[in-house]
């Protein structure tokens, strides 16, 4: 049963995903403090220190069996919830409890902990990247020849092909995909580094072995599946990272937003629909409409997510010297807000894009009443071919678009261009031939080539790459 009587976020109650989900919960953190802290026991073990292999063996026991009851009763009492965790692990593992958290401050789990959480979160982002660029290469790759009017300033121009349009989509998106790798690849933990990231109870507890204290965040890094730590670091990682990976989602949160404009105008036009259910009701009071109800929470999502990422610049930017607690309750809410929201955008995606409806019928109507107007270069031309003046022409060719645009605008009749040229002794051409002229195909340029040649050599090698990615649940709550 729902809980009615406080608030719930709703990025976790309508809009993310499961496993985004976890990844923010208190058990994956507290889960991850306990191996940050067996991997910190095992590291000093092997380096010298006084802990044996039993006190390890004996951490890594009791890893996953949180006794949280006992954490929590001891937080009521010291007020930390870090020597609270300690408490409760030690209680499980008696032999152990006088080692764990040995030469550490709370920011070895807290800081290491947010790190891995966000890579993981990252990893899943990505994930869920190349399943949203599936579904659009498919999208592209069928209509990749349909003719479509091209609008710049969302005004009728040189017409374009569904598919070419698609392929914009998914360039943003792959400009998004190679931020998100390149931050992947530099993945670093912040290690053991100490209260003011000096290291200082590290050399104490080696005995001023400054190489023992060095190879102590080696080990911990690759124990924890990391090639490295931070080289230095106040008592925290630079905030400055969290920045970064919030720069990467507002930049997810833009393309999404992108595409989300170009649905929901194409669906005032008709030419393009998002996913409609059999029983969705559109409006409450205008049983007829559609409402781009998915495209519009994209747009609305993504505009939180683009304003939640100015939280961690203005977090960085405020540090005070090697730290300030300003920044916990701030990347409390803004970092995890934001993967859950982006989280919550790709699902819309992928949604949207694999249940995209296409009217070709109406995109064919819309196209042929502006074309006359874009075909008008091509007439001239073929004009002057035969013997025509270019001036004289042109000069008509003005007098005849403006006339049939005030049938348009003023009168509300159909595009009589064509009629107008074909009656003009001048051009010397009939209608059936300027029908003929006026076929849509011969307007789009390299629209069709440029899409398959893009999905061919760009798209589909990055899709290789990711092959064994698996799909993710598309599935919109309400």
């Amino acid at each position: 049963m729902k809980n009615r009587d406080a608030y719930e976020s709703p990025l976790s109650a309508r809009y993310a995903g499961k496993e985004m989900k976890y990844l923010f919960s208190p058990d994956m953190k507290f889960r991850t403090w306990r191996r940050l802290w067996t991997a910190l026991a095992q590291a000093e073990m092997e380096l010298g220190l006084p802990v044996t292999q039993e006190q390890v063996e004996e951490l890594r026991a009791h890893q996953d069996d949180i006794n949280y009851e006992v954490a929590e009763a001891r937080e009521k009492e010291v007020r930390h919830d870090v020597m609270s965790h300690v408490y409760a692990y030690g209680q499980q593992c008696p032999k152990a409890a006088g080692i764990i958290h040995l030469g550490a401050t709370s920011c070895y789990v807290g800081d290491n902990t947010d790190i891995i959480i966000m890579t993981e979160a990252l990893k899943l982002i990505r994930d869920k990247l190349i399943g949203v660029l599936r579904v659009l290469s498919r999208f592209a790759g069928a209509y990749h020849s349909l003719p479509t009017l091209a609008f710049t300033h969302f005004q009728p121009a040189q017409p374009t092909t569904v598919g070419k349009r698609a392929t914009l989509w998914i360039q943003d998106l792959l400009m998004d995909l190679e931020d998100v790798e390149y931050q992947l690849s530099k993945a670093k933990l912040l290690g053991s580094k100490g209260t003011t990231g000096t290291q200082a109870s590290f050399l104490e507890l080696f005995e001023g072995d400054h190489e023992k204290v060095k190879e102590l965040d080696r080990k911990i890094a690759e124990k924890l599946g990391y090639k490295e730590c931070f080289a230095v670091s106040g008592q925290t990682y630079s905030r400055k990272l969290d920045s970064q990976m919030l720069s990467i989602l507002s930049g997810i949160a833009q393309s999404a937003a992108k595409f989300s404009n170009d649905i929901r105008l194409l669906q005032h036009l008709k030419e393009v629909e998002e996913p409609f259910e059999k029983g969705q009701i559109g409006s409450s009071a205008m049983a007829y409409k559609r409402n781009p109800m998915r495209t519009e929470r994209m747009a609305s999502l993504a505009r939180y997510v683009m304003a939640d990422a100015l939280n961690p610049a203005l977090t960085v930017a405020g540090q005070w010297f090697e730290r300030t607690l300003d920044d916990s309750a701030n990347k409390r809410l803004s970092v995890p807000e934001a993967f859950l929201a982006v989280d919550g955008i790709l699902t819309l995606y992928a949604n949207v894009a694999d249940g995209l409806v296409v009217y070709p019928k109406v995109i064919e109507q819309r196209l042929r009443k502006e074309l006359p107007f874009m075909a008008t270069e091509n007439i001239m031309m073929d004009a002057v071919k035969r013997g025509g003046n270019r001036q004289q022409l042109h000069e008509a060719i003005r007098v005849h678009s403006m006339a049939a645009g005030r049938v348009i605008k003023e009168e509300g009749g159909e595009n009589d261009l064509l009629d107008r040229i074909a009656a003009d002794p001048i051009f010397g051409v009939s209608l059936e031939e300027l029908r003929e002229i006026l076929k849509p195909e011969k307007y789009v340029g390299r629209a069709p080539e440029q899409t398959m040649e893009f999905l061919r050599e760009i798209v589909g090698p990055v899709l290789d790459k990711y092959k064994d990615v698996k799909a993710s649940e598309a599935e919109v709550s309400v």
